[in-house]
């Protein structure tokens, strides 16, 4: 509810377009952070010793257990259920408020009929979203769940603990799966609420300063909200020994950062991250090829497009747990591979839909062109296709990137102490109470993901760049590259 309320605003309030830029930037900025992070931050925030209980003067509730849990998610699940709620908002057409209004409809209806109805299946897809990332992560309860157990943390304790069960676990394992099969019937059932418009028109909001008053004051409030808890990651490296001697110093950070330790585990981390952008890009965007640009049949393509979404809602711990059995004894048991190969099934399926959605609006007579000049299928994909898709390309690197830094629950079955990165090294600092190294490794993973984002965001939107990606892709390919720069995008319309 809170997602549809913030992306609503953006989309039906005259609030300036500066401040609605800067609103969706940074509603988004905790998904650059590992989930464990996030009950840190609200046990060093509302906890008996945290930040906002010493303003304020006393706890206002007791966070851990139910409270503690119900928090974290909702600020967890808000970044993903708000992009997806926002972006479905963009092609809800607004003149039919005018048109509700003159036959004569009351506000709620006219809100009803002309922003909630043409939203039930996106509003359905974000709480099954919203659900899932709650029923499956272990980082949030492993930090502020206490006693209150959850289904993720019994699972990794039964499969993890002194003396591990792994039949009990697979049970486990299997139960998690029911809520994916009642997810997929609910997701096909709402989708006889989508209907397509025609068009989109362009359409002005009445002034209404109450309305864009009342909403600006939501934005502040919830933003602010999420600074206060987050703030803490900011503030601990930098003190002494929060909340005993809150005294301004670099030596914690200093002496976090000089072990060598920490390095290497960076290092793991960003090369597996690294190696599961590059990896996890080619497949999804081989099996996207495949699928919107061959002439398999239908069949096969519902299949691809099925496997697809089975990976987007099988539990990430279930999938860590399959891995355990199956690669267990085998020569890439406690290496990177597992890990990389683990992370790169694991966020297939949006790379898959961003790149199977660009390919499908590219011209598709460039093949059967390709064909008339004498150059195979393969040398065309090489040649146009792929040049011609690159801004997807860098944006599918970037979440790929992204998501394997902040993942925990998939791979805490398959890493080793060879093999620890950055997320399972704060589980290990967690074991050993050493909170304050948890802040600056969150910090890092969240400096490291903000300069990645940065960077594709700029190669990808700027077309000069993209450009010269293309030409050079082209000259490794083909000794025509010339001939291909020289207007290629209309060679259609010229044969």
């Amino acid at each position: 509810m809170l997602a549809f309320v913030l992306a609503y605003g953006l989309h039906y309030t005259k609030l300036p377009e500066k401040f609605k830029s800067v609103v969706q930037i940074l509603i988004i900025l905790p998904m650059f952070l590992p989930t464990l992070t996030y009950g840190f931050a609200v046990i060093y925030s509302l906890g008996k010793q945290g930040l906002i209980t010493q303003i304020i003067g006393h706890q206002l509730f007791s966070i851990y257990g139910f409270w503690g849990l119900l928090i974290s998610y909702v600020i967890y699940t808000l970044p993903p259920a708000f992009v997806l709620l926002y972006n479905a908002f963009k092609y809800v057409d607004k003149h039919f408020i005018i048109v509700s209004q003159i036959m004569g409809d009351s506000p709620l209806r006219t809100f009803y009929i002309t922003s909630v109805r043409p939203m039930i299946g996106t509003i359905a897809a974000a709480f099954i979203l919203s659900f899932f990332l709650s029923f499956t992560d272990f980082g949030i309860p492993a930090s502020i769940g206490g006693q209150y157990t959850v289904v993720a943390t019994q699972l990794y304790m039964v499969m993890m603990g002194a003396v591990p069960d792994f039949q009990s676990g697979s049970a486990i394992a299997v139960i998690m799966l029911i809520p994916s099969i009642v997810a997929v019937w609910l997701l096909r059932f709402t989708e006889r609420f989508n209907f397509r418009y025609n068009k989109i028109s362009t359409f002005e909001l009445a002034d209404d300063k109450v309305r864009d008053g009342f909403f600006a004051a939501v934005y502040v409030v919830v933003i602010a909200a999420i600074f206060a808890i987050f703030a803490i990651m900011f503030i601990v490296p930098f003190i002494k020994s929060w909340p005993y001697q809150v005294v301004f110093t670099t030596e914690t950070l200093q002496r976090i950062l000089s072990d060598r330790s920490i390095e290497t585990v960076y290092t793991n981390s960003v090369m597996v991250a690294a190696a599961t952008a590059v990896i996890g890009t080619v497949l999804a965007y081989m099996a996207a090829l495949v699928n919107a640009r061959s002439q398999l049949p239908g069949v096969c393509k519902m299949l691809m497009d099925a496997c697809a979404m089975v990976t987007n809602t099988v539990p990430g711990m279930v999938l860590g747990v399959a891995f355990l059995f199956a690669f267990t004894g085998s020569p890439i048991q406690n290496t990177f591979i597992i890990i990389i190969l683990l992370n790169s099934v694991r966020e297939f399926t949006t790379p898959y839909l961003m790149i199977q959605a660009s390919l499908s609006k590219i011209n598709m007579s460039w093949e059967t062109t390709g064909a008339l000049m004498g150059d195979s299928w393969l040398k065309t994909i090489f040649r146009v296709i792929i040049p011609n898709t690159m801004s997807t390309v860098f944006q599918m690197l970037s979440y790929i990137f992204i998501q394997a830094m902040v993942t925990i629950s998939a791979i805490i079955f398959v890493t080793g102490a060879r093999t620890m990165v950055m997320t399972t090294k704060i589980t290990q600092a967690q074991y050993f109470e050493k909170y304050d190294e948890v802040f600056v490794l969150s910090l890092l993973i969240f400096l490291t993901n903000i300069i990645v984002k940065v960077i594709f965001d700029y190669l990808s939107s700027h077309d000069d760049i993209v450009l010269h990606v293309k030409q050079k892709f082209q000259s490794i390919f083909g000794k025509e590259a010339k001939r291909q720069n020289a207007g290629l995008e209309d060679l259609p319309e010229r044969i």
